[in-house]
């Protein structure tokens, strides 16, 4: 006897931001334009990796954008979960991206070592306080959701990369303008670089994490095991598997063994109502599957693991 207690799948955590990506991507795009602008005049490879880097975070704010479109589209028989998975793929994109712009901004800094350019400390400092001013008011339109979604998180450590990215910009304009010392301008680049490649990784852990349907962090399976068995009726529970469609759409299915006078049509109904809510109070899911069997036939059923 099998039981999917599902109201459907819930809309996902990026589309439900939507409205601060997009000012997010606004803000960015402005900023990456006058920042380029300012590292041409200026000469200077720190600003330039900035606004570079702000790009990536504008292409991977339209990707999330773009990704939550296509996961809005609804379930199909060929796709029963939908396009939901479309807003993992998003941020794998994203990881990449960051992967590629580090590499491009180090192996640049690398070909000035030795022959800094002269560089115009004034335009650079402006642009940089410029960019710095607008991830801190990116930050404060995704602080919180930040914690929903992949993506969000994702554009959330981006941003915040571009705010220490900037603050490295304008320090070594600082530098320049009083000491003359033209290599922090390469200095700062390579710094950029190195800012960045935690926070590919760290979005990349968690995305392979998705696609290989580890356990959702924070969920502790030997503890929800023991509640299940802790409902009245039911002898043993096998088979759970607890996996994210997307961020925001857990999902939780489970074999779970009862007692053979539990298995009439009231008796079922009530036991898989006490699952319902055990389930609900200590792990986040309108999407979960019991399968109900018999303690009597229990021996029949092949495991897949305990």
């Amino acid at each position: 006897m099998g039981h999917d207690h599902s109201h459907g799948i819930t809309a996902t955590a990026t589309g439900q931001h939507r409205k601060r990506l997009v000012a997010v991507l606004a803000i960015t795009v402005a900023v990456v334009l006058i920042q380029v602008v300012g590292a041409i005049l200026s000469g200077s490879l720190s600003l330039l990796a900035d606004a570079g880097h702000m790009l990536s975070d504008a292409a991977g704010v339209t990707i999330a954008l773009l990704a939550a479109w296509i996961a809005g589209r609804p379930a199909s028989d060929a796709r029963t979960y939908g396009y939901q998975r479309a807003e993992v793929l998003a941020a794998l994109a994203n990881a990449l991206i960051l992967v590629v712009i580090s590499v491009v901004i180090f192996t640049e800094a690398v070909r000035r070592i030795g022959s800094a350019p002269e560089v115009e400390t004034g335009i650079m400092l402006f642009a940089a306080v410029l960019g710095a001013v607008a991830n801190i008011v990116s930050l404060l339109i995704l602080h919180g959701a930040h914690r929903d979604s992949l993506n969000v998180r994702g554009a959330y450590l981006e941003v915040l990369g571009d705010l220490l990215a900037s603050f490295a910009v304008i320090a070594a304009a600082v530098v320049i303008m009083l000491t003359g010392f033209n290599a922090a301008d390469t200095i700062a680049s390579v710094v950029i670089a190195v800012l960045i490649l935690p926070r590919a990784w760290s979005l990349l852990r968690d995305v392979v994490d998705v696609l290989l349907e580890a356990s959702p962090k924070g969920v502790e399976v030997q503890m929800i095991r023991e509640h299940i068995l802790s409902v009245d009726g039911v002898t043993d529970v096998h088979d759970i598997h607890i996996w994210t469609i997307t961020s925001g759409v857990p999902v939780f299915s489970a074999h779970v063994v009862v007692e053979d006078g539990v298995l009439n049509a009231r008796g079922a109904d009530q036991l898989l109502d006490k699952l319902i809510t055990c389930l609900g109070s200590h792990f986040d899911t309108d999407h979960c599957t019991f399968q109900l069997e018999p303690a009597s036939h229990s021996e029949h059923e092949a495991r897949q693991h305990a």
